[in-house]
């Protein structure tokens, strides 16, 4: 087993969805589902990092814990690095970002994601991915790709159809050409705290402005990442009212 601190960055300000990790999900707070899965992954501790007295209520009343960091952190993983600095992690010690709106993720994921970067020394964070298997996702940009090399490590991630078939697109873009190497990226992250507590004094990179992809910024720093090949395919996680429906209505199926 891989020691780890799971943590989740929970903002209750969110554009598409306010208040969304305090959704009701079968009768808790869509926050507690996600800090469920985290505890049932194997890590040593799960915290909720969060900015808002309701939600570190709402995660105490259940039974887990969370701790307040600043209003005006730019994104998760600034407000993750002041939280290991407040729990005061030790450098090589590794923690687990797990998004305050993925309710159904994969508690083996998590820990396994822990478990690479464990076994790569080389690399300052690791992430997962899974094949992508269809044309509609191929060419979605919503969805992001990423290109690894011969030992699993990023070499780039981009919303942009990546690796590019240049020979089969040429003709035909109705369907994934045999044995294209395309790969969807799964957001999840595990940090190496020295490098988490680095991170949000690097400058923002150019490809991450245009991409809208923070990871971007440890690659252009010239920094690795460990990419994790995943047989399970990404679960739904929340952004819009629509997936909140959708999110519902699997949880309530497999509850029946």
């Amino acid at each position: 087993m891989t020691d780890f601190v799971a943590l989740i960055p929970a903002r209750r300000a969110s554009t598409r969805l306010p208040d969304k990790v305090l959704a009701d999900l079968a009768g808790k707070p869509m926050v507690v589902h996600v800090a469920d899965k985290a505890r049932a992954s194997g890590a040593t501790r799960v915290i909720v990092a969060t900015d808002d007295p309701e939600v570190l209520r709402a995660v105490e009343t259940h039974g887990h814990v969370a701790v307040m960091t600043r209003a005006d952190h730019p994104s998760g993983t600034d407000r993750l690095a002041e939280a290991a600095a407040v729990l005061g992690l030790a450098d090589q010690s590794i923690v687990v970002n797990v998004q305050g709106d993925e309710p159904l993720i994969s508690p083996t994921l998590i820990g396994a994601v822990a478990a690479e970067l464990e076994m790569r020394a080389d690399c300052v964070m690791s992430t997962a991915c899974h094949a992508i298997e269809s044309a509609e996702e191929m060419f979605n940009p919503n969805i992001v790709k990423v290109v690894v090399d011969a030992r699993d490590t990023a070499l780039y991630f981009s919303r942009a159809t990546i690796p590019w078939a240049r020979d089969a697109f040429s003709t035909d873009r109705a369907a994934l050409p045999p044995g294209l190497p395309i790969y969807r990226h799964m957001g999840i992250y595990a940090y190496r705290v020295g490098f988490l507590k680095r991170f949000p004094t690097l400058p923002r990179a150019p490809i991450e402005e245009f991409e809208a992809l923070e990871q971007l910024r440890a690659l252009w720093h010239g920094h690795r990442i460990a990419v994790l090949r995943s047989h399970a395919t990404a679960a739904p996680g929340v952004d819009t009212p629509a997936d909140l429906a959708l999110v519902r209505s699997i949880m309530q199926a497999a509850a029946t």
